[in-house]
């Protein structure tokens, strides 16, 4: 509507439908965000710093401040473009579903599969995203959101990681996503494979860069250069993984 696309006869403000209102923790079975909570009201609300800081960090660099008070995670995920400030990258490390709902009921859909392209997304024509779900991270674990920009406020390429147990292979965690790299993020599992090892930390980040800038395929646009992208999504994962693992 803004940019004079559409235009429509009715425009329905859901903001006040209490049950999309919801923000909800449980320890054990993960958080709910439900579709109209704001990322204002996202950021005041304890249970996402202390447990999934990398949204949390994500959530702070969205938008500014006055349009946080209006504006909603949900929407930022269903808009679907990589370039803006996605929270996607750091829902794909907490295993996050988006729940669709119709008047032929209700479906969770893994943010993995929930954006298929550019500006595309999986729901069907009569359903609307009412909540997300995360599931809860690790005992013990860290996770981290970075993004970088070039002469804009837009990233070239932003980067959620999650680390637990960095000191005991045998219980260590990590994993590492990325976004506006390419129309779709990429969560690259090869790293928690790799990670699951023993062997020197500094052996498995040079694995886990490899298998990262093995599995990107970065784009060129108005933003950067292919080779600038592929570049900056290794030095943020160095970032990330030195920060993480204390290396």
């Amino acid at each position: 509507m803004k940019e004079r696309l559409v235009s429509p006869t009715f425009v329905v403000d859901i903001k006040g439908i209490t049950e999309l209102q919801t923000l909800h923790d449980d320890s054990s079975k993960g958080a709910t965000i439900g579709a109209t909570a704001t990322l204002s009201q996202l950021l005041d609300w304890p249970p996402l710093k202390e447990r999934y800081r990398a949204l949390y960090d994500c959530a702070s660099l969205l938008s500014d401040p006055v349009l946080r008070n209006r504006s909603a995670l949900l929407g930022d995920l269903c808009e679907a473009l990589p370039f803006v400030d996605s929270p996607i990258p750091p829902l794909l490390i907490f295993d996050a579903e988006v729940e669709a709902a119709s008047v032929k009921g209700r479906r969770r859909i893994p943010v993995s599969e929930f954006i298929k392209g550019l500006a595309e997304i999986a729901l069907e024509p009569n359903e609307m995203a009412g909540a997300v779900h995360l599931e809860s991270p690790p005992e013990n674990s860290r996770s981290l959101f970075l993004k970088h920009t070039s002469n804009s406020d837009f990233s070239v390429v932003n980067a959620a990681a999650l680390c637990a147990n960095p000191s005991h292979p045998e219980n260590r965690v990590v994993r590492f996503s990325y976004g506006a790299l390419a129309p779709t993020p990429t969560r690259v599992h090869e790293v928690e494979t790799i990670f699951n090892r023993k062997a020197s930390t500094s052996q498995l980040i040079d694995e886990a860069i490899g298998a990262i800038k093995k599995s990107a395929e970065p784009m060129t646009d108005v933003l950067a250069k292919a080779e600038y992208r592929a570049h900056m999504l290794e030095v943020l994962a160095l970032r990330a993984f030195g920060e993480l693992l204390g290396n």
